[in-house]
């Protein structure tokens, strides 16, 4: 032990720069981790990190200083093969412990194994259990009777028509920390206000399922969010309002305001947009790119008068490249060509199924089917992007 010390002392000694510099073994990986093992403030659990568990030098000092004050590593070593026999991988066991390094001292018997068996209740086995509990080990240190069992009964009850619990599974993986951290009753008064509002059954389901960090935030917060949603002129008991809500929650205050903005650079009126977000409120869920070549493409390229688009903002959520620049390429050539005795709406055009829109002006012209529907199917987004620049 001397003579390493001498090493850290007396450096850059002979013997230093051979152990640094020869490309023998005992090179510099070696020296780094004696002088790791030298600092480390629980040697004996930095040892059983680096070696058996193959975490790296700087994470099993890290955990193996953050708990110094425990000398035996008989309780990792039990939680370990416990995980193992679970069928864990060795990267979903480091993952865990990296997640919540405390669960490395957690008894077996007592707290692993029945928490462990709720999780397999929900249908979590093999490999998918690996991966829940790699994800999700913070769950592995709440307690099972206060907080996990409570709070999975509840989801349950709000996860109408998840039958294998796979909704469930997918709400605890986003949110564990609202089963791990959060109290009971937030919860639940969360939900009380959502019904509240209106919002219950099938839409306070799909609302957990989408975004379930609303039902464990403050409470002040969701009702803020509730209130500059009705400020909007949704109203408590319509159906849109949890569509509305969603679309909020989705972004900060400033990316919303954003949005509206780009409507009316576009000359919407304040009034106009509201509108469009009151008919639609997924529009603004769009990202502001697709929103600009919407509207460019929309009142730009067609002409639309941006009426049509406060009527029928639905327009712009549909797929440029897919549905809504390839029927115009088609409409048109026929017009070119002097196919159709009549124009049809755009907007009609639109709404049509793919079978429909193939049948009607495609298949039903076959002595030009040929080039209508290379026109069809060949155009893209980026052709479109390139006309325009």
């Amino acid at each position: 032990m001397q003579t390493v010390k001498s090493l850290f002392i007396f450096s850059p000694s002979p013997l230093y720069n051979f152990l640094i510099n020869t490309k023998y073994p005992f090179s510099s990986a070696v020296f780094s981790s004696l002088a790791q093992t030298s600092k480390a403030a629980n040697p004996a659990l930095f040892h059983y990190l680096l070696k058996s568990l193959k975490f790296s030098e700087t994470q099993a000092f890290t955990i193996s200083n953050r708990f110094s004050h425990i000398k035996s590593t008989e309780k990792p070593q039990s939680v370990h093969y416990f995980l193992k026999n679970l069928g864990l991988s060795n990267s979903h066991i480091q993952s865990a412990i990296h997640g919540a390094p405390q669960i490395l001292f957690a008894n077996v018997d007592k707290c692993l194994k029945p928490k462990v068996k709720l999780f397999q209740d929900l249908g979590l086995v093999g490999y998918d259990l690996g991966k829940f509990i790699s994800k999700n080990s913070t769950l592995l240190t709440a307690s099972l009777d206060k907080k996990l069992s409570p709070r999975v009964e509840i989801l349950k009850r709000l996860l109408l028509n998840d039958e294998n619990n796979k909704d469930l599974v997918k709400v605890l993986t986003r949110c564990n920390w609202i089963i791990s951290k959060n109290p009971k009753s937030r919860l639940l008064s969360n939900v009380a206000f959502l019904e509240s509002c209106g919002i219950v059954g099938s839409q306070l389901s799909m609302l957990l399922r989408r975004q379930p960090r609303l039902f464990i935030m403050q409470e002040s917060a969701l009702r803020d969010l509730v209130s500059q949603v009705l400020n909007m002129g949704f109203s408590v008991n319509s159906r849109m309002l949890v569509y509305a809500l969603y679309t909020v929650s989705c972004m900060s205050h400033e990316t919303f305001g954003k949005k509206i903005e780009i409507l009316k650079k576009f000359g919407f009126s304040e009034y106009e947009c509201t509108e469009m977000f009151r008919k639609q409120p997924g529009l603004l869920r769009s990202s502001e790119k697709k929103l600009k070549l919407g509207l460019d493409f929309f009142i730009n390229t067609i002409k639309f008068k941006r009426e049509v688009l406060v009527y029928r903002p639905t327009c712009l959520m549909l797929s440029m490249e897919e549905r809504v620049i390839p029927r115009y390429k088609v409409l048109e050539i026929m017009k070119l060509k002097k196919l159709l005795k009549k124009q049809p709406s755009f907007i009609n055009v639109l709404n049509l199924t793919e079978e429909e829109f193939v049948q009607k002006f495609i298949a039903s012209f076959p002595d030009d089917a040929e080039e209508l529907l290379v026109a069809y199917r060949s155009h893209t987004l980026d052709s479109y992007s390139e006309e325009k620049s």
